[in-house]
């Protein structure tokens, strides 16, 4: 058994070893980048705001995923996903995914975020995030920039055309006619 000090030295230790790791980890990442970069100062800036923009899209993403279709099953929240990356490569919207998905009146969500709670819904929404950010084929949807729950039937939809209906959610593109009514 160990004394109140023991254990106390224990615990310090414990945290100063997680604290040390920690470093190493952020100081072996900022590394690599530098070493993938030749070029001077400017080109490891470059590379480092890519990092950070990566990481923003990959918050932005997650947080669009958990809230809009975290409910679903996989490959209803893989569709969501599908969309928002769909919009970042089409010219009508903007060129991120924190742009699209911060797009005024887009989500039904951002005007009602609340906190997004770690556990399996979140780790779900992260991995399809990440999945999406590395370029899963995008194959569900057939093209859609738009979506829409059942419980709702938007005057838009009207002048989309329907691709497809995953779990609670119709899909939907713009032109070109109908290729599914399920």
């Amino acid at each position: 058994m160990f004394s109140a000090p023991a254990l106390a030295e224990r615990r310090d230790d414990s945290t100063y070893q997680q604290r040390v790791v920690q470093y190493q980890q952020r100081n072996a990442e900022r590394m690599k980048q530098t070493r993938a970069v030749t070029g001077g100062p400017e080109q490891i800036i470059k590379a480092r705001t890519a990092a950070t923009a990566d990481k923003a899209s990959l918050e932005c993403l997650t947080e669009a995923v958990y809230f809009e279709s975290r409910g679903e099953p996989l490959s209803g929240q893989k569709a969501v996903a599908e969309v928002i990356m769909n919009r970042v490569d089409d010219p009508r919207f903007p060129k991120s995914v924190c742009g699209v998905v911060n797009q005024s009146g887009q989500f039904s969500y951002r005007g009602n975020v609340g906190k997004m709670r770690k556990g399996a819904a979140f780790n779900t929404a992260r991995r399809v995030a990440e999945e999406a950010l590395a370029g899963a084929p995008r194959a569900l949807t057939n093209g859609a920039t738009y979506f829409h729950t059942t419980k709702v039937r938007p005057s838009w939809s009207k002048r989309f055309t329907r691709t497809t209906r995953i779990g609670a959610h119709v899909f939907y593109r713009q032109g070109g006619r109908r290729v599914a009514s399920n």
